[in-house]
C-alpha cells in the first residue's frame, strides 16, 4: 500500500482499528481507479493464504481480518444492549459503500429476532441511489446532515413535551 501511495498522488492509507484502507478519492480518477485495481489484484495474490479479506469499495481498497464485518459488529452491539437490559427501540444505520451492506443485513436480521423491541423503528439508509440491502436512501452527505439535524430537533422537542407533561402531573397532584 505504501508503494501505491507513493506512486499515486492524492492517495492515502488509513489505519483503522480492524482494517487497513487505501483511499484514492483525491487522486486522478482514471489513474486512481487503475491503481486500485492493480493494488487489489496484488494484495489478493500476496495475501491469498492469510486469514484476511481484501475488498474494493468506493475509492478504497481495504484489508481486514476474516470474520470481522460491520454486520457482525452491529449484531454484537445490539446483543450487548439487550444483555444490559437496554433493548433498542430505534436503530438508524447509514452507510455509503459496499462494505456497509453486511451491516444493513445484520440489522435487518435483528428485526426478525429477539434483539429488538417489538415496537422498534429500524432505518437502514444508503447514501446515493444504488442497489442496496438498505430500505431507504439519502442522496448525499448534505441530506444525511439535514436528517440528523431534523432528528435532533424532534428529539429535543419530544424531551421538552415530556418534561412539560411531568411538570403538569406534578402540579395537579
Amino acid at each position: 500500500m505504501k508503494l501505491y501511495t507513493e506512486t499515486t498522488d492524492g492517495s492515502t492509507i488509513e489505519t483503522k482499528e480492524s482494517a487497513l484502507v487505501w483511499h484514492h478519492q483525491d487522486a486522478d480518477p482514471d489513474f486512481g481507479s487503475c491503481q486500485a485495481k492493480e493494488l487489489l489484484d496484488h494484495l489478493e495474490s500476496v495475501l491469498a493464504n492469510e486469514p484476511v479479506v481484501v475488498k474494493s469499495g468506493h475509492h478504497i481498497v481495504e484489508v481486514k481480518p476474516q470474520g470481522i464485518s460491520k454486520g457482525l459488529v452491529a449484531e454484537q452491539l445490539l446483543s450487548t444492549m439487550v444483555q444490559r437490559g437496554k433493548r433498542p427501540d430505534f436503530v438508524l444505520c447509514i452507510g455509503d459503500d459496499r462494505s456497509d451492506e453486511d451491516m444493513f443485513e445484520g440489522i435487518t436480521n435483528a428485526m426478525s429476532g429477539p434483539t429488538l423491541s417489538p415496537i422498534a423503528e429500524v432505518f437502514a439508509c444508503t447514501v446515493g441511489q444504488k442497489p442496496s440491502k438498505a430500505k431507504y436512501y439519502l442522496d448525499d452527505t448534505v441530506d444525511v446532515v439535514r436528517m440528523l439535524e431534523g432528528l435532533a430537533i424532534a428529539s429535543d422537542q419530544e424531551a421538552k413535551n415530556l418534561s412539560a407533561q411531568v411538570a403538569e402531573l406534578t402540579l395537579s397532584t
